[in-house]
C-alpha cells in the first residue's frame, strides 16, 4: 500500500514539476513586460521624448560578442579549474568530493570577471 502512494507522488512530481517551471517562467517573463509597458506609458502621458527609450541601441559592441567573450572565459576557467583540482588532489591527501567543485567554481568565477573587464574594455574602444 506505501509502495503505491510513493508511485503516485513520483508521477505526480513528474507532472507538476515541469508545469510549475513553465508558470515560473511565464509569471517572469509577462511581470517584466507589463511593468515596462506601464513605465513606458507613464512617460508618454508626462510627455517625456520617445527617444529615451533609443538610448543605448545602435553603439557599443553586439551582444554576441560580448557574450562569446565571457563564455571562452568561462570555459577556460574551468578548464584551468578541472585543471588545479587534478594537481592538488594528486599531490595532496585532500578529499576529491571537496577540491574538484571548489575550484572549479573559483576559476570560472575569476574566468567570468576577466571576461567582465574584457568586455568592458571592447565597450569603451
Amino acid at each position: 500500500m506505501e509502495y503505491q502512494s510513493i508511485k503516485n507522488v513520483n508521477i505526480m512530481d513528474k507532472i507538476f514539476i515541469p508545469i510549475s517551471f513553465f508558470l515560473m517562467i511565464f509569471g517572469i517573463v509577462y511581470l517584466i513586460y507589463s511593468t515596462r509597458n506601464r513605465e513606458r506609458l507613464a512617460l508618454i502621458e508626462k510627455g517625456v521624448d520617445a527617444s529615451i527609450f533609443m538610448q543605448g541601441k545602435g553603439n557599443g559592441v553586439p551582444a554576441w560578442k560580448i557574450f562569446v567573450v565571457n563564455l571562452a572565459f568561462l570555459l577556460i576557467g574551468s578548464g584551468l579549474g578541472i585543471f588545479l583540482a587534478l594537481l592538488i588532489t594528486t599531490y595532496t591527501s585532500l578529499n576529491d568530493g571537496a577540491v574538484y567543485p571548489s575550484i572549479i567554481f573559483i576559476m570560472a568565477g575569476i574566468g567570468l570577471l576577466i571576461g567582465f573587464k574584457t568586455a568592458k574594455d571592447l565597450d569603451k574602444e
